[in-house]
């Protein structure tokens, strides 16, 4: 074997063949078909960004897609740099247009000019707008179906409670509500705070296409038990203690609020609060509790005040006396009219001073018979 790879027509035989596979691999690679295959190549690069160019402190630009799907068409080792890198850029140039709508063709840079560019979308509808911030209140809401039964929303409020809105001016006419929306779990009951996410709308609570500033605000909430303030009834009891009259029963306050269940409370129109006339003996205030009707929780005071206005009644101890002592000593018992003289002094008064006349005539016949 050593000496055949010795002779020098062997190694001359293994040399020209060597060359024939040299030269045909060769002419099958300059082979016009194979030529296109290797060196041309598509590829789509998807979701480039696209850059606008204009006056941002004035102008609004509304209808430029955030990103387009880019292809790129030939040769192969351009295409994969291309590809791989993405040092390229797509821009809009609004620079020059003025307010209104306009169809504009995407434009690129930094691709080579060996490569063919098209792009999806080829061209965009912009719409040019005059730029416009205003300050809008904020309206903080909640699902009311999240509040346990028997509890109500008394109210929220957003801190800060106005927001600043930058947009189109078409947009921002078209603003019908800020809403900062609140959630939680079923069952709420009490008092809290969230921090909420504020959303602009139109009227048909489509979300509008602005600046907010803050973009975020923080919604107190107030939840407490169901309450209706009711007034006060006062309701006599017992009997007043003899020689006392009861003119007048004033409460104060003259209302209480009470709460529990809604469809309780709702039921009820004033709070009854019972006063006992036995318990009454002179004109001061007094203090009594109120008693919670059937299926009320909590009143706002558990007692009121009730000032009375009385009058005590004599007129039945003199009378009494009176009856005694003409029993005794009826002789003495005055007459009902001081100023009037009594009829026995008034009956033997006339006799008195019509005496004498005939007391003289008798004397006058005495002498006639002497």
């Amino acid at each position: 074997m050593d000496k055949m790879m010795d002779s020098p027509w062997v190694l001359r035989i293994i040399a020209l063949f060597l060359a024939l596979l040299l030269f045909f691999s060769v002419r099958t690679e300059l082979s016009p078909a194979n030529k296109t295959i290797t060196s041309e190549q598509t590829e789509v690069i998807r979701d480039v960004p696209v850059d606008v160019f204009y006056d941002d402190k004035n102008l609004i630009v509304t209808g430029i897609p955030k990103t387009v799907d880019v292809t790129i068409k030939g040769p192969m080792p351009l295409v994969i740099q291309t590809k791989a890198t993405k040092d390229f850029s797509v821009f809009v140039d609004l620079s020059k247009l003025l307010i209104g709508e306009h169809n504009v063709k995407l434009q690129y840079e930094n691709i080579s000019d060996k490569l063919q560019v098209s792009f999806d979308p080829a061209t965009v509808k912009v719409n040019i707008e005059e730029k416009v911030t205003q300050e809008f209140r904020v309206d903080p809401e909640l699902n009311t179906r999240l509040i346990e039964e028997g509890y109500v929303l008394n109210g929220m409020t957003a801190n800060p409670a106005t927001v600043y809105i930058t947009g189109a001016k078409s947009a921002i006419e078209n603003i019908s509500y800020v809403k900062a929306t609140v959630t939680g779990e079923q069952g709420l009951n009490e008092p809290f705070s969230q921090v909420a996410a504020v959303k602009v709308l139109d009227r048909d609570l489509n979300k509008l296409d602005v600046t907010i500033q803050p973009e975020t605000v923080k919604v107190q909430v107030d939840i407490g038990a169901y309450s209706r303030e009711l007034p006060i009834v006062l309701k006599e009891i017992g009997k007043s203690a003899d020689g006392i009259t009861v003119n007048q029963l004033t409460s104060s306050p003259t209302k209480v609020r009470v709460y529990g269940r809604k469809s309780i409370i709702d039921s009820l129109t004033a709070i009854p609060v019972e006063v006992d006339l036995s318990n009454i003996t002179e004109s001061k205030t007094y203090e009594f509790d109120v008693k919670l009707p059937e299926g009320v929780t909590k009143v706002s005071d558990s007692k009121i005040k009730v000032k009375a206005d009385i009058t005590k009644v004599e007129q039945e101890k003199t009378t009494t006396t009176t009856t005694t002592t003409s029993t005794t000593t009826p002789t003495l018992t005055p007459d009902p009219k001081p100023t009037t003289p009594p009829p026995s002094e008034e009956t033997s008064t006339p006799p008195e001073h019509n005496t004498p006349p005939p007391d003289k005539t008798e004397e006058v016949e005495e002498d006639i018979d002497s």
